[in-house]
C-alpha cells in the first residue's frame, strides 16, 4: 500500500510537467513576449531553491566542508558539459538549440530526482507525512515547471517537444522514488552528495545561461519586468521555506 501512494504521489508531481501545454492558448507574438518574464522567474526559482532548499536540507544532514566541495562540484561539471560536450553544436554564435536546454533537462531531472526520494521517505514514514511532503514538492512545482518549458522553448525547441522533453525529465522522480522506497535506509548518505551537487548546477545554469539573457533587453521598460519577475521567483522559494518537508 505504502508504494501505491508512492508512485501515485510521484506520478502526480510528473504530470505538473505539462503545465506548459497553456501556452498553446497564446498566440505566438503573445507567448514571446511572456517568454522573457518566464525566464526570470525560473532564473529566480533556481537560485532560491538552491540557497533556501537544497543547501539547507544538504547542511542539515551533513554540516561539513563536504558540502560545498560537492556544490563545487556540480557547478564545474555543468561548466565542464557545456564547454566541451554541447558548446560545439553551436557555430558562431549561431545554434538552433543552446546548449543550456540540456543542462536545464539533467538539472531538472536530477532536481525531481531528489524530489522523488523526499516523497518516498515521507511516506515510509507515515501516510500523512507522504501527504504534506508532496503538497509542498507541488507547492514549489508549479511555478517551477512554467520557467522550465519556458527555457525550453526560449534556448530553441518548439513547444511539443518542450512539453515531452520537460516531462521526462519529471519521470526521474518516479525513479528517485523507487530508490528512496528499496533503499530508503541509505538514503541520507546517498542526498548528502547528491543535494549539494545538484545545487552547484542549478546556481551555474541561472547565473551563466538564464540571468544573461535578461541583459539583453536595451529598452529599460522591457528590462524591468524580467528582473521583477527574477525577484518574484526568489521571493517564491524565500516563503516556500516553511511548507518544504525535512525527512
Amino acid at each position: 500500500m505504502v508504494l501505491f501512494w508512492i508512485l501515485s504521489a510521484t506520478i502526480l508531481v510528473s504530470l505538473i510537467s505539462l503545465v506548459g501545454i497553456f501556452s498553446f492558448a497564446f498566440k505566438n507574438d503573445l507567448f514571446k513576449r511572456i517568454l522573457l518574464l518566464l525566464v526570470g522567474f525560473s532564473a529566480g526559482s533556481m537560485i532560491g531553491a538552491s540557497f533556501f532548499h537544497l543547501l539547507p536540507e544538504a547542511l542539515e544532514h551533513a554540516k561539513d566542508t563536504d558540502i560545498f566541495l560537492y556544490l563545487v562540484s556540480g557547478f564545474t561539471l555543468f561548466f565542464l558539459l557545456e564547454r566541451y560536450f554541447y558548446w560545439r553544436h553551436c557555430h558562431e554564435g549561431k545554434c538552433e538549440v543552446h546548449s543550456f536546454v540540456y543542462l536545464n533537462l539533467l538539472g531538472d531531472g536530477m532536481h525531481n530526482f531528489i524530489d522523488g526520494m523526499i516523497i518516498a521517505a515521507g511516506f515510509v514514514t507515515d501516510i500523512k507525512i507522504g501527504l504534506i511532503t508532496t503538497l509542498a514538492v507541488i507547492s514549489h512545482e508549479i511555478p517551477q515547471e512554467m520557467g522550465d518549458f519556458a527555457v525550453l522553448v526560449f534556448g530553441g525547441l518548439a513547444k511539443s517537444k518542450a512539453l515531452f522533453y520537460n516531462f521526462l525529465s519529471a519521470l526521474t522522480a518516479v525513479m528517485g522514488a523507487l530508490l528512496g522506497y528499496f533503499v530508503s535506509e541509505k538514503i541520507h548518505g546517498f542526498s548528502n552528495f547528491l543535494l549539494p551537487f545538484a545545487c552547484g548546477g542549478f546556481i551555474y545554469i541561472a547565473s551563466s545561461d538564464l540571468i544573461p539573457q535578461l541583459h539583453h533587453q536595451a529598452e529599460n521598460k522591457k528590462s524591468n519586468l524580467p528582473l521583477l519577475f527574477f525577484i518574484l521567483g526568489i521571493l517564491l522559494m524565500f516563503f516556500l521555506r516553511g511548507t518544504h518537508a525535512h525527512v
